[in-house]
């Protein structure tokens, strides 16, 4: 079973990942990945990001990781990918993703940008567009731990991905949070 772990950047994802690793589980980082087989279409140089080629990367890991027990997606774009089968969002309140985003070395208008990604559900959006309902998965992450986090993933993989309500997607609304007027810097 394929899994994408999928979230704003800021979201955990990549510590989540790691502990999951230390687990037992195989985790392939979707960003090493494109970069590392030469997935790469070009540059996004406002965004200072690359454009992934989703359809080739799509091909590979369908081609190398179908029919695998479990392996898991992690990056920002795997839940774009349609050969994932089940679907783990990673969400934050905005004022807490705007304080783990200001670590990173990203200039204030891309900080912007994904704050605003947070509130709108970008994500979420993107996702329902390829993937069924049924499989996708949200948890928000906002005062947890990563232990936490990655013991609420693990719970829905050994739940075999039946519908948990507190996972449902649609229940976690930043929407207010727009009218904060967030100010970057």
């Amino acid at each position: 079973m394929i899994i994408a772990l999928t979230g704003t950047p800021g979201t955990g994802k990549t510590s989540v990942a790691e502990i999951l690793k230390n687990k037992g589980f195989t985790i392939i980082d979707l960003n090493k990945l494109a970069c590392d087989k030469i997935f790469l279409i070009g540059k996004d140089y406002k965004r200072d990001s690359n454009i992934v080629d989703l359809k080739k990367l799509n091909k590979y890991i369908f081609d190398n990781y179908s029919g695998a027990e479990t392996v898991i997606i992690e990056g920002h774009l795997s839940h774009l990918l349609e050969c994932v089968e089940k679907i783990i969002i990673l969400r934050c309140n905005p004022e807490i993703l705007k304080r783990n985003l200001s670590k990173k070395d990203w200039s204030q208008e891309k900080i912007k940008e994904n704050i605003e990604a947070e509130i709108l559900d970008i994500i979420l959006c993107e996702t329902v567009e390829i993937h069924q309902e049924k499989n996708i998965f949200e948890i928000n992450v906002t005062g947890k731990t990563i232990e936490k986090i990655v013991d609420m993933i693990i719970e829905i993989i050994n739940n075999k991905f039946k519908p948990i309500k507190k996972y449902k997607i649609g229940k976690i609304d930043w929407s207010e949070e727009i009218l904060n007027n967030f100010k970057v810097g």
